[in-house]
């Protein structure tokens, strides 16, 4: 089973990936932040660096996808490479910060690529506001986050809240703005309990 954690810059999806991936066994996929060779360009220069930093993430999610499809078992994945596309990608081509000759050429390879592979399962998606955000990544401290507006972050959700109502498979939707699954365990264990059903239909 491929389980995706969805959400914008600051919601908790490495977080409660991890989490999830201890208290139910599965094995967690992480989005590759750390090692990301253009990640501090981008935020300095985003309409330079763009087009490099989401031919690398979509690279890299198409790795992780050919893994999982050969695997008989649950892996939960920190960002899917659908959001990706239809919000990050999508987001910068709105802004201005990818030519449409730069997005064909992305898509078209993106569409190759979705040919050989599954979508997950199902999404968990934290959906949180723009303030709850904001406060997340300043208190998570990143250098390179620091600078990114509050127009490029709204224009993220918006995609999102599109993405998630038209997206044809399971979604679980957890408004995150008031939860602290990581420090409370009646937070966690309430997202549990909405996986569960989920997972074993017993809404």
């Amino acid at each position: 089973m491929h389980i995706g954690v969805a959400g914008n810059i600051g919601s908790g999806k490495t977080t409660l990936t991890k989490l999830l991936s201890e208290h139910y066994g599965w094995i967690p996929k992480y989005e590759s932040v750390t090692f990301n060779p253009y990640l501090e360009d981008y935020y300095k220069d985003i309409s330079r660096w763009s087009f490099n930093l989401e031919v690398y993430f979509l690279t890299q999610r198409f790795k992780d996808l050919l893994e999982i499809s050969k695997s008989d078992k649950t892996i939960i994945q920190d960002r899917t490479v659908l959001e990706g596309v239809y919000v990050f990608v999508e987001n910068n081509r709105r802004l201005g910060n990818l030519t449409e000759r730069d997005y064909i050429a992305y898509m078209d390879l993106f569409h190759v690529m979705l040919s050989m592979v599954r979508i997950p399962d199902f999404l968990i998606y934290l959906k949180c506001s723009i303030p709850h955000l904001v406060a997340q990544i300043q208190k998570r401290g990143r250098e390179y986050e620091q600078g990114i507006s509050l127009e490029y972050l709204s224009g993220l959700n918006k995609l999102y809240d599109k993405w998630i109502q038209n997206y044809e498979g399971k979604v679980l939707t957890i408004d995150a703005d008031d939860l602290d699954f990581k420090n409370n365990p009646d937070d966690f264990n309430y997202i549990t309990d909405k996986i569960d059903a989920l997972m074993y239909g017993l809404f």
